[in-house]
């Protein structure tokens, strides 16, 4: 069977988004970031692959697996497959149930990571000089339990919850064998099952076109939502075979941060997928997605600050294989081509070819992809929020959430708003800005990720609904540079606390990010945010976690002022876990920008133009009603200074 790279070869760099960009940047002067990360790689290559542990010999639905002895008194298994590999005339199918093996499968390394545009610093080193990592047969599953002799795992009554994590990387990137997601901890001192698993990204992940849905086998396959159908796969394959590894099928968790929250809100939202999982938890998530008519817009119209269409992508991949001589011929070629001679022929091409279809001109690094796809049939056609305001979803308790500065991870490598100094060393140009910016867009995020989706779940009659904000920032400051005001509670700085492993990939890296001194304060937060999120998965209620020492948690609910519970993660030297009211909406954002007394009405504007410009429901004519005073004298051409991207 072909494996992927190694567990220790997926563990180079980091996997935290682009978190060890930013502190590679930050952190390591001239060369010193290649060497550090030289030095990293040749050592963790040397590791020796873990020896297999008779008694985590397991037999499973297709055959006999066995795996390690790994960290908290677990077991681990790697690179389980759930699924047949998506390749040649599986690409752009369902995922199919993977086929049963003869002898034993040593589960000891991470399955490959699926196909995507290579980082080595978030965890995919380049395979090629075109900057791809990874490989289309990618559909594997982790699973970490406590360890036990086959004799006395779990059964019956005493079986453990299962949690399964779906990693982020905004649809495109990241693998689920990064270190900073290392199940051992919360499985071993929460006595868990947890699995987490890849699923196609990118284009191959999400595609719809008239020829590949006309020649699909059903309406599911037809969706083009192929990612999502690989993370249902992968719950019907917990189903089948988790008991073996002491789990209860009938008390699964799903749980994801950024993507994998949106995937989260998609298999909520998803009938296929009723049954499979019995609580959710959605961290920094939206529920941000794609019209059919987005996605393939048939009339070839493309702006540039959208997704490519895939009518555009076919487009490009005709001309660029030398089919048609200009991208005229290719419309009109594609248009007159029967739909299951189009599809075979985009099934030939290579994968690499259709994600150079994807690239960003701009942005080479960057895939534009329309996803998740509202195709009326898996996922709803219409408004997601009105979608849980009817009922129309799978009800179960559910935990959402996000960071309070969400949007200093991205702010931080933008130039608009920190000046670089020899290259690499960053300072914020103006920290007031800075923090007035990323305070309002965390906001707005934590509206989309908890305010929005919760008040609509709560419309619908449902209301085990539970929110938090993590609000931990004690970073050190480094060359001068405060990191809690670069930085601070970003985007995915709660994954290390969630999972009790603050290696971010790199030692160096994480030793700097998380320095000795910090210990003290972060252990404890770590402790009892696994304890809340386990107490969650067992119950479906988090409570006070397992513990005496901490909050119980409160629904979210709304009282009829509109306030509502929201719980404050933080170490003590933060203020310490906390119970909080919240009345945030996006009509609060915008009152708080207009309330600004130190701002002139056009740089109200501009934050305004910032704020909204790029969101999919952006709409000029509110834009010019906005506030009390509106903007219609403030359009984006008369705004100097503005660092909004036209």
């Amino acid at each position: 069977m072909k494996k992927g790279e190694s567990q220790n070869e997926a563990r180079k760099g980091g996997g935290w988004l682009r978190l060890v960009l930013v502190m590679a940047l930050l952190l390591f002067l001239l060369g010193a970031a290649a060497v550090a990360l030289r030095t990293f790689s040749e050592s963790d290559a040397a590791r020796a692959v873990p020896i297999a542990d008779v008694s985590s010999e397991r037999l499973l639905a297709l055959g006999s697996v066995v795996g390690f002895a790994a960290a908290y008194d677990t077991h681990a298994w790697l690179g389980i497959p759930f699924a047949s590999p998506p390749v040649a005339s599986l690409r752009w199918r369902a995922a199919r149930p993977a086929e049963a093996w003869a002898d034993t499968l040593d589960a000891l390394s991470f399955g490959s990571p699926c196909l995507q545009l290579a980082d080595g610093l978030v965890g995919i080193p380049a395979e090629d000089d075109e900057g791809f990592g990874g490989s289309e047969d990618c559909l594997y599953l982790n699973v970490w339990a406590p360890r036990a002799e086959p004799e006395s795992v779990p059964i019956g009554g005493e079986r453990l919850p299962v949690m399964v994590w779906i990693h982020g990387g905004g649809h495109s990137v990241g693998h689920a064998g990064s270190p900073i997601y290392d199940g051992a901890r919360l499985a071993g001192s929460e006595r868990i099952v947890l699995v987490s698993l890849n699923y196609r990204l990118g284009p191959l992940g999400w595609f719809s076109h008239p020829a590949i849905r006309e020649t699909a086998s059903d309406a599911l396959e037809a969706s083009g939502n192929f990612g999502t159908l690989d993370q249902i796969r992968a719950l019907e394959w917990v189903q089948s075979n988790i008991e073996e590894f002491g789990g209860d099928p009938n008390n699964v968790t799903i749980f994801g941060e950024s993507a994998g929250a949106r995937n989260v809100f998609s298999l909520l939202l998803a009938e296929a997928a009723r049954g499979l999982f019995h609580r959710a938890i959605a961290q920094s998530g939206s529920m941000d997605s794609a019209s059919r008519a987005e996605a393939e817009n048939p009339s070839g119209a493309n702006r540039s600050d959208r997704p490519r269409s895939t009518a555009d992508a076919v487009v490009s991949l005709l001309v660029d294989a030398g089919v048609v001589p200009d991208r005229d011929a290719a419309r009109g070629y594609a248009s007159e081509l029967p739909a299951a001679d189009l599809a075979e022929l985009l099934r030939s091409r290579s994968a690499r070819e259709i994600l150079n279809a994807y690239r960003d001109p701009d942005r080479p690094g960057r895939l534009r992809v329309p996803q998740p796809i509202r195709d009326g049939v898996l996922l709803p056609s219409g408004d997601w929020v009105d979608a849980f305001r009817v009922g129309h979803f799978n009800r179960v308790p559910m935990i959402l959430g996000s960071n309070r500065d969400e949007m200093k991870l991205y702010f931080s490598q933008d130039e608009a708003h920190v000046r670089k100094s020899l290259g690499l060393l960053y300072r914020i140009r103006d920290l007031d800005d800075y923090g007035r910016r990323a305070r309002y867009h965390s906001d707005l995020w934590a509206v989309r990720a908890v305010a929005r989706p919760a008040a609509a779940i709560h419309d619908s009659g449902w209301s085990e609904i539970y929110a938090y904000r993590f609000d931990w920032d004690e970073l050190p400051r480094v060359f001068g540079q405060d990191m809690s005001e670069l930085l601070g509670a970003a985007h995915g700085f709660e994954l290390p606390f969630l999972f009790g492993s603050f290696d971010v990939g790199a030692p160096l890296l994480s030793r700097l990010l998380f320095p000795p001194e910090t210990l003290a304060d972060r252990e404890p937060l770590a402790e009892q945010m696994m304890g809340y999120w386990a107490e969650f998965a067992r119950t479906g209620r988090p409570a006070r976690g397992g513990r005496r020492d901490v909050p119980e948690w409160l629904r979210w609910s709304t009282a009829g002022n509109g306030d509502a519970n929201l719980l404050i993660l933080d170490s003590e030297g933060g203020g310490g876990i906390r119970v909080a009211q919240t009345t945030l909406s996006r009509d609060h954002v915008i009152a708080a920008v207009d309330a600004e007394p130190e701002l002139g009405q056009a740089e109200k504007c501009e934050i305004f133009l910032d704020l909204f410009s790029n969101r999919p429901d952006w709409d000029p004519e509110e834009f010019r009603q906005i506030g009390r005073r509106g903007c219609a004298g403030f359009g984006p051409e008369t705004i100097t200074g503005s660092s909004v991207p036209h």
